[in-house]
């Protein structure tokens, strides 16, 4: 009995040490198991989705539909986060050189590839937001993507801006693999394009915060120039000051090193650094980001330089203006303009297929990439710069505006014949002018402004036979220039330039030439000034600034509702001269039809 009750009082002690053991032991293997699992977890989860690139970085992908069946299948099979995250520069070839955040789209500039070609179609990709909701990588359509070497790139691709739940600004770096530039710069403050000019570099600057139409002290900015193996290492190596510094654009000499031979220059990574404060000491410079690199600009046209220079050149930025840019470009070209720099401002109309059949039919049209948004002054430096090879005189013009002879009187021989305009009028005026009057170097025109002329829709025979009811008094004028006697500034305000000292200005008499600005047409095309004003200095229509200013339009708000008798504004006289002289030179006389008429059936 004892012995029974002694067994029964061990069980009762070694009872609960057992169960202690068992679940001590349970939790040890179940630890374990979880803490093994939880690693295998995490290096499978850093291995597919590397944990500091979760966020939005556009990163080109080229579209299935712009290489083979076969190639993209395999693309599109092994494009996983990873793949666009840490290979895909290097399964593609390409590689990007920069980004700059704009307030509707992100622009990438992408290295020089034998992958693009004129139908090449890429999507963005855009990697998630740490704090977001979405799981995964988004895909987008490009808006547009322009093949390019101007800018020592190989391509401007424009993306759209990331959706709500993807970071847009902070954290867009982490582009790895093949050297790719990781960086996205903000719009408000980078340099952005550069172009040789002798032995100084001229680079174009947003976030400088200069006033607009007066030199700047040019003694706090300096430039700096990224050699070696910059693209990896982003160090600048040489320094020179600027000679000159106005708005966006700022002109410095070139290091001697590679001044004896300019050559070594292109291609090279450019910025500016700028004195913080009056009193800061050089060193102290801060310098801008950069997307530049150093060009030529090389001449596109049909004649070589040492066959001489066109007599008459001209420049226009456009937006969206494909529809117009025929009517424009034929009619002055009758008038004498023998070379055209179009600078296409983010345009995705078809203006594209515009300039090429133009090119067919030698009009001697050149389209060039500008993508940088309200620059119109810094574009206008540029084709300066770009016309000095080529062309004696270059006109600075809109698409809406037209040069019109009126009939004229002996008195003004000097300029042109008695009686009315004929075949290359305007370009017999400039070259009258350069013989006659070497010191001058900018011919002014008077702008006489065209309402819609009771119109509801865009007139069917161009804009010039359309509207024919204008406002009495002259607005502004516009200005042809010789473009080696500019300012070494480059400074102008759109509608003149700065000329060097030693050159003046001369207007000519609304009696020997006008502009026929078609400024306020018909609603459907008028509103899209409201998008977004081309000039620096200019503020957008939306923005409730300067409602007052002489580049709106009377009366209108900030928003593009058509106002009331829209038609039947600025109209107070009526001017039939420039549509009786066009239906004069320019109508088929078999069937009654205008040129840019044929082209549109």
């Amino acid at each position: 009995m004892d012995s029974s009750e002694q067994r029964r009082k061990r069980k009762r002690i070694f009872r609960p040490s057992s169960s202690i053991s068992a679940l001590v032991y349970f939790f040890s293997v179940r630890s374990f198991v979880l803490c093994f699992s939880f690693l295998i977890f995490v290096f499978l989860l850093s291995y597919h989705i590397p944990f500091s690139s979760s966020v939005f970085r556009p990163v080109l992908v080229v579209s299935r539909l712009s290489l083979l069946s076969s190639s993209s299948d395999l693309l599109s099979t092994s494009l996983s986060f990873q793949d666009f995250g840490s290979s895909s520069s290097s399964l593609l070839h390409l590689q990007i050189e920069g980004r700059v955040l704009f307030p509707d789209h992100v622009l990438l500039l992408v290295n020089k590839n034998d992958l693009f070609s004129k139908n090449t179609e890429f999507e963005c990709v855009y990697g998630r937001n740490s704090t977001g909701d979405d799981v995964g990588i988004v895909k987008e359509k490009s808006y547009s993507v322009d093949v390019y070497g101007d800018f020592e790139f190989g391509a401007f691709v424009r993306c759209p801006l990331p959706r709500v739940n993807y970071s847009a600004v902070v954290n867009l770096r982490e582009l790895r693999g093949n050297g790719s530039n990781q960086t996205v710069n903000s719009w408000e403050s980078v340099a952005y394009a550069a172009a040789l000019d002798g032995n100084t570099v001229v680079v174009f600057v947003k976030g400088l915060n200069l006033r607009p139409d007066r030199e700047s002290d040019s003694s706090q900015f300096s430039c700096y120039f990224g050699l070696g193996n910059f693209e990896k290492e982003g160090r600048f190596a040489l320094r020179t000051k600027a000679i000159t510094a106005a708005q966006e654009v700022v002109r410095c000499a070139l290091p001697l090193s590679i001044r004896k031979n300019p050559e070594k220059a292109r291609g090279i990574r450019i910025t500016i650094g700028m004195l913080p404060h009056v009193h800061a000491k050089a060193h102290e410079h801060v310098l801008l980001p950069s997307v530049a690199k150093i060009s030529e600009l090389k001449s596109e046209g049909r004649r070589d330089v040492e066959n001489g220079k066109y007599d008459l050149c001209v420049c226009t930025m456009v937006w969206n203006q494909g529809s117009a840019l025929r009517e424009w470009i034929t009619y002055h070209s009758w008038l004498g303009v023998e070379r055209w720099f179009i600078y296409d401002n983010n345009s995705d109309d078809n203006i594209k297929d515009v300039i090429e059949e133009l090119e067919i039919e030698n009009y001697n049209v050149t389209r060039h990439v500008w993508p940088w948004i309200k620059t119109q002054e810094a574009g206008f430096s540029h084709c300066a710069l770009r016309a000095k090879k080529e062309c004696n005189w270059v006109s600075f013009m809109d698409v809406d505006e037209y040069f019109y002879f009126p009939y004229s009187t002996p008195g003004h021989q000097s300029l042109r014949s008695s009686g009315y305009a004929g075949q290359d009028s305007l370009r017999s005026l400039v070259a009258n002018v350069s013989s006659s009057s070497p010191g001058i170097a900018e011919i002014r025109t008077t702008c006489h402004s065209f309402g819609p002329s009771g119109l509801n829709s865009a007139p069917s025979q161009g804009i010039t036979v359309g509207y024919t009811c204008r406002l009495k008094s002259p607005e502004r004028h516009k200005s042809i220039i010789r473009p080696d006697a500019l300012d070494t500034t480059l400074l102008n305000v759109v509608h003149h330039f700065h000329l060097r000292k030693g050159f003046s200005y001369m207007n000519l008499p609304q009696s020997t030439a006008v502009i026929n600005h078609y400024k306020y047409q018909v609603w459907e095309i008028f509103r899209a000034k409201f998008f977004r004003r081309v000039a620096t200095y200019v503020v957008d229509w939306q923005n409730n600034q300067n409602e007052g200013s002489r580049d709106r339009a009377p009366g209108l708000g900030t928003e593009a509702i058509e106002p009331p008798n829209w038609p039947l504004q600025f109209c107070e006289v009526w001017d039939t001269g420039l549509r009786d002289f066009v239906l004069s030179n320019f109508a088929d006389l078999s069937t009654g039809l205008l040129p840019w008429e044929k082209s549109s059936f």
